[in-house]
């Protein structure tokens, strides 16, 4: 059996702020138990739910040599569905209400939680054959792997897979300033690290990891393009032998239209006549007028500029001057996103919903209510939601970037193809067009319409299908000479 370590800076259910944590909390369920023994390592932030801390069982405390002297490394463990996640604890870097504070705090406190989980091993017995490494900030994993441990036995063997969940964040700060990558060698440090003149977590641990994988084929494609790359795509080009692209899945059963208990109506490919019912109520919880032949539109998003609002600001009274539309949006972000949302929310109360925050209930009432979901992104590494509304019938309307392009196969009329519709550039009249495109065969076309509903909620894009080529990227890792 090949033992897995994930190591990530966030997983459900102890803690969220994005799709990082639903990998985290999702994948290592799906791998097969028979070939594989996964753990998973989290810091023990201040800020999880004490709910959650009760159910930890403190295991063992050690005391580590770091930079800024011996520091303490508690260590606990629960189980979550037989999967052992093991928490790092030290209040010194894990305090505060939420798991991300100032950028300068973040990088030494991650550098720190790197050390620290390869500390911890030997001490819970736990030797793994791949480290599954997530994001910029357990990317220094395999950097101090290979600069303090690959002299220890225990480590001998250990090989390293870094995920990329959005390059776009890369962990960057003043080379000397962080305290536990000091004592690093000063070519890890001044060669490895820099870039810019910066220390770049995220660089080195792409130049250390034995593989590199981004969360969709076509944005490992992208991050090795200037556009895409955020100034680390020379360096994708690299290593392009060694990067792969695999898209996430979703949790089907949690997102489930013939159970969902927060939708009205359960429905299905036979029954989607019943989806009507979860609109109205969906038009009657926010406050829309109810009217089942306006075309429902649905946003849950970080209202950012990443997340292509910026385009929809542009277009926002033509599109409700000359269509009859609705829009039910529900998240938080920039100010400047929610004020434009809030005031279209005032200027028309019974056509667009601006829900200010987050609320599981209304995300699913919107995945199951809308006849369509916009995601205009300017970049898009994966992407769930586009995944989630397919599973309900809602038909998503994308820009054609990362995880997007590859999930989301524009509709063509000719052949009676395509499980939703997109557009190429980032520009504001082509979503106005395809907006208005996606409009006309919903109030001229129903039969197509429905048969387009019933593409997506045939896609699979369960775990399943996903764990399976991680589990092929791990034995090959593993077979693989030297």
């Amino acid at each position: 059996m090949k033992k897995i370590l994930f190591a990530a800076s966030e997983g459900n259910p102890y803690i969220k702020t994005g799709g990082l944590a639903d990998v985290v909390g999702a994948l290592p369920k799906y791998l097969d138990k028979e070939k594989f023994d996964v753990r998973v390592f989290l810091p023990k932030y201040l800020c999880i739910s004490e709910s959650y801390k009760q159910n930890m069982k403190y295991v063992t405390e050690i005391y580590a040599h770091m930079p800024r002297g011996s520091e303490y490394i508690g260590i606990y463990e629960t189980k979550v569905e037989g999967i052992p996640y093991y928490f790092i604890d030290n209040e010194h870097y894990f305090a505060g209400d939420n798991p991300y504070n100032q950028i300068f705090e973040d990088v030494n406190k991650f550098a720190f939680y790197c050390r620290a989980v390869l500390a911890s091993l030997p001490e819970i017995g736990f030797c793994p054959d791949i480290i599954h490494c997530h994001d910029w900030q357990t990317s220094l994993i395999p950097v101090f792997l290979d600069a303090f441990y690959r002299d220890n036995h225990f480590y001998r063997k250990t090989k390293t897979v870094l995920t990329i969940h959005n390059q776009k964040f890369q962990g960057r700060w003043r080379i000397d300033d962080i305290e536990n990558c000091r004592d690093l060698p000063a070519n890890y440090r001044y060669k490895d690290m820099e870039a810019y003149g910066e220390t770049n977590f995220l660089k080195a641990g792409i130049l250390h990891a034995d593989r590199v994988n981004a969360v969709s084929e076509n944005y490992a494609i992208e991050i090795q393009g200037q556009e895409g790359g955020e100034g680390l795509d020379g360096v994708m080009r690299e290593v392009s032998e060694k990067l792969s692209g695999i898209i996430n899945g979703i949790d089907v059963e949690e997102y489930n239209p013939r159970k969902d208990k927060k939708l009205t109506a359960h429905f299905s490919i036979k029954s989607l006549a019943k989806k009507q019912k979860n609109k109205e109520v969906l038009q009657e919880t926010l406050g829309l007028k109810k009217d089942s032949s306006t075309m429902l539109i649905g946003i849950v998003s970080r209202m950012t500029e990443q997340k292509g609002f910026e385009l929809l600001t542009s277009i926002m009274d033509e599109m409700m001057n000359t269509l009859n539309v609705q829009i039910a949006v529900l998240g938080t972000g920039e100010d400047r996103f929610q004020d434009f949302f809030q005031h279209y929310d005032w200027k028309y109360p019974d056509r667009v919903s601006a829900t200010i925050g987050y609320s599981e209930e209304i995300a699913h009432m919107i995945y199951g209510g809308a006849d369509v979901f916009l995601m205009p992104s300017q970049f898009e590494p994966c992407g769930l939601s586009q995944l989630i509304s397919m599973r309900y019938g809602t038909i998503p309307i994308v820009r054609e970037t990362g995880g997007l392009k590859d999930t989301v196969e524009a509709y063509n009329e000719i052949w009676h193809t395509g499980n939703g519709f997109s557009f190429s550039n980032y520009d504001a009249g082509e979503l106005l067009m395809i907006i208005r495109y996606a409009y006309d065969i919903f109030q001229n076309h129903p039969k197509d319409w429905k048969e387009i509903m019933k593409r997506c909620m045939n896609m699979d894009h369960s775990w399943k299908n996903s764990a399976k080529k991680y589990e092929n990227l791990y034995l090959e890792l593993l077979s693989a000479k030297g």
